[in-house]
This record gives C-alpha cells, structure tokens and sequence, in this order.
C-alpha cells in the first residue's frame, strides 16, 4: 500500500511538471496580442461621398472609438460627392477623440470636390505621389455651376495663373471672371462664400494653405501631391500607410480637447472595408430609388389586402417598404412632406374603393405631388421631378379607369333579382302549370301558363322569391309573325 501511493504521487509529480513545461513554451511561442491602443483602424473610401459613405465613416469613427485605437486612417479616393453627407463626415471627424488621418491612395487616386474639404478638415493630410486634389467649386446636382453658369465659363483652373493680374487676352474677361469668382446671383454668392467660409476655416484650424484652399473654390485649381506639399496645403506624402505612420510620428496635431502629439511608430493596422450595409446603402439611398420603393410598398401591401392569399403582392411590398425606411434613416427626410405622400397615396386608394366623383382622388394626388417635392430636406437630395409627374400621371390614369368603370356600372339598368327578368332558362323536362328551369347555371322552380316541353327555351317574366314565372321565348325573325298571330 505504501509502495503503491510513493508511486501514484510521483507520476502525478511528473504529470504537472510536464504540463507547466508546455505550458510555458506556448506563451514563449505565442507572439503578445497586441493591445488595442497600438492598432490603426484603416478605412476606405473608393467612389462618391454619399448618405452610405457618410454611415460608413460614422461607424468606423465609432468602432476606433470604442476599442481605444490610436489612429483612424481613411484611404481615399473620390470625385466628390453630396454636401450634406461631407458635412457630416466633417462634423465626425472634428468632434473625433481619434486622430484621423485622410490619406489620397493609391497612385492615380484623387480628392475632388469634397474630397477636399474632407482632406482639409483632417488632423492629417496625407497623399501618395502620383494624385491630386482639387475642384471645389460647388456644383447643382444636375452638373451645372453654381456660382458661374455653363461650364464653358468655368476658368481653367490652372494653377500657376496669378490671382491678382492677368494677360492681355484674358484683359476683356475680366468682368465676366469676377462675376464667375463671386457669383451671378444672390443664391450662387450666398452658396460660393458658405464653401469659401468653410473650407478656409478648416484651413485655419490645422495650419493649411487657406488661400489656395480658397482658390480652389473659387477658380476649380488642383494640385498633385508634390505641389500640394511645397504649397502647405498637405502635410505628408508616403507611398503606403506603414510609411505614412512612420513619418507622422511625433507630429503634433490640432483635437478637439486641444494639441496632441501622434505616437505611430510600430502601429498595427487593422482594416475596416465597407460591409454590406454600406453597398445596400450606396444603391437604396438615391432619393429616386428610396421613393420609388415606398410607392411599390404601399401599393404591394394594398393589393394584398385587398386580395387576400395572393401572397407575392404582399411579400414584394413589405420587403420594398422595409428597404425604403432602412434608406430614409440616413437621407434627410421631411416627415411632413413623407405624411403628405401617404396621405396622397391613402386617398387615391379611398376613391377606388368609396368612389367620391373624384373628390378623394384629386386630393390625394395633389397631397400626393406636394409631399413628393418637398419629402427631403436637402436641395441636391430632392426627388425627380419628372418621376413624381410620372408617378402622378399613373395615379391620375388609375383614378379615371376606376371612374369610368364605376359609370359603366351606373349605366346599367338592373342587378340582382331585377336582372333576372328577361333572361333566357332552358326546360329541364316537361310540365304543365309548374316544373324546373336552368338558369344562369341553376336549377329554379318555374311557372308558366301554356305547356312546356323539354329543352325548349323560356323568357323570366316575374321573379316570386325562388320561382320565376317564365314563357316561351321569341322564336327567330322568320316565324315570328306567324307565333304573333296565333297570340293574338
């Protein structure tokens, strides 16, 4: 017994041994996790700047946020996009307590238009050789300039012009020039100097070029990576992201608590690609699609309920409803005029079913049209005209076919047990005083005062609850005055 439990002691010795030992040379092995306030979270941006950039962004602000990471980069690579959504990914990355760097990548990439307020408003501006920035002017949805009418007018944008004289073939144009820098009306100047405000007060916060960033407002200027560089304008140009943290370590940058200084050395990036809510978003949040798919909801689910068991109706228009509120959620919507739609919509579905003489239909298409134009907030997010007329034109089309038809219905002289006199029976056998007739498809009890024999055919000429008085029907043109002399 002894011997026994010496020897069981000593293999459990040896077994705890072996275990530490492995133990031990696993973590010797295992390279240290690395902690997350040493990662750079890597965002990209390939495309135009809208609603589904705009959230992508948010969330990976969020994310950086949320794991303590150093560093946000956004790569990037735009020819512009919405104001709106620049606006608020500029608001986000200000209001950011992670640095964010907004690096144009790769080579051949560019930050047009908003791409470059996005450069200017981040804590650093980084560029890889072989792209560019510029393009600011603003510009109306459909392409045209705000600030200086056809494009034709716009300057060259050249970037080695002076701003301050010219040569003496551009001597005539002056005038038109100024006009083109300043705007021709009061809502192209009030929109020119609002970017112009804008842009240079991002300049100002970070210690950029706010005079060529002006210029390039104004006049529509670029700059490629190296020139953006000499002028101030960016702060670095790396070929990729781990030599863009290598030379932005130790560089001091503008937060919103105050000045910071940057410790990227030997940070681990961690990508962040947009996902697929940000690709459903691209293409559900054009205003055009997200309305389009709310009038297919609403119309779906009408017909199911309408037509109940069809089930495809029904499926379809929820599933387009659904997707019309998920884009809503990041478009700028104006809840009254999304109530006036509806309540359009409502009515016009009202006066197909309680026809009114068009009383409800015209006031839904009216509430209809009105909701349609002023649904969102923002200007160069506005619904179609010519879809909302399209989509008008449709209702109105349903509305009359559903009058009309209604008409036709009125104009008919008799329904229900009304309808029947007149009709055509067949004898089913023959009788004498009372017997049966088919009848529209049914058997009816009959009356008739002459004999009837089978098969022949009858007029109803009275209804008595469930039996019709019936007699011989006309017989056809050729015998028909014989059958009238033997009535007399």
């Amino acid at each position: 017994m002894p011997n026994h439990f010496h020897v069981a002691r000593h293999h459990r010795l040896v077994w705890l041994v072996f275990l530490a030992c492995t133990l031990l040379g696993w973590a010797m092995l295992t390279p240290t996790a690395q902690p997350a306030s040493r990662q750079a979270l890597v965002m990209t941006l390939h495309g135009s700047i809208g609603p589904a950039t705009s959230d992508y962004f948010r969330r990976g602000l969020e994310r950086a946020q949320a794991q303590d990471m150093a560093l946000a980069v956004l790569r990037l690579d735009t020819p512009g996009g919405l104001d709106a959504a620049m606006r608020d990914m500029i608001q986000a990355m200000l209001a950011s307590p992670v640095p964010v760097v907004v690096y144009v990548a790769p080579s051949g990439a560019r930050a047009a238009s908003a791409g470059t307020y996005l450069l200017y408003a981040s804590h650093v501006a980084a560029m890889a050789p072989a792209t560019h920035l510029g393009s600011a002017t603003p510009v109306q949805i459909g392409g045209g300039l705000l600030p200086g009418g056809s494009p034709e007018s716009a300057p060259s944008g050249g970037d080695d012009a002076s701003d301050g004289g010219k040569t003496d073939t551009q001597a005539g144009g002056a005038d038109s020039d100024t006009s083109k820098r300043h705007g021709d009306t009061a809502m192209q100047r009030k929109v020119l100097e609002d970017a112009v405000a804008t842009i240079r007060s991002l300049a100002q916060r970070h210690g950029r070029n706010a005079d060529w960033a002006e210029r390039a407002v104004r006049d529509a200027v670029n700059l490629t990576a190296g020139e953006a560089l000499d002028k101030h304008v960016i702060d670095v140009v790396a070929r990729d992201v781990p030599e863009l943290l290598g030379q932005i370590d130790g560089r001091q940058v503008v937060m919103a608590d105050g000045p910071r200084t940057l410790d990227t050395a030997g940070l681990s990036t961690v990508a962040f690609d947009p996902d697929w809510r940000t690709e459903l978003l691209s293409v559900i949040s054009d205003p055009n699609v997200a309305y389009f798919l709310m009038i297919l909801g609403f119309y779906g689910l009408v017909f199911e309920l309408l037509s109940p068991g069809a089930l495809v109706p029904g499926v379809v228009g929820g599933i387009c409803l659904l997707l019309a509120l998920f884009a809503f959620q990041v478009l700028p919507i104006n809840y009254a005029g999304l109530g006036l739609v509806l309540l359009g919509l409502a009515l016009i579905v009202g006066e197909a079913l309680m026809p009114s003489f068009g009383v409800l239909g015209i006031g839904g298409i009216v509430a209809f049209v009105a909701g349609s134009v002023i649904l969102m907030d923002d200007r160069n997010l506005a619904v179609s005209l010519p879809l909302i007329g399209g989509v008008a034109l449709v209702a109105s089309g349903f509305m009359l076919w559903v009058a009309l038809r209604f008409l036709g219905l009125r104009r008919r002289p008799r329904t229900g047990q009304d309808e029947l006199v007149g009709a055509r029976a067949v004898a089913l056998h023959d009788f004498t005083g009372a017997g049966h007739v088919r009848l529209f498809g049914e058997r009816w009890r009959a009356r008739c005062r002459s004999p009837v024999r089978a098969g022949q055919t009858l007029r109803v000429v009275a209804v008595d609850g469930l039996t019709v008085e019936v007699e011989p029907a006309a017989e056809p043109p050729d015998t028909a005055s014989s059958i009238s002399g033997e009535s007399s």
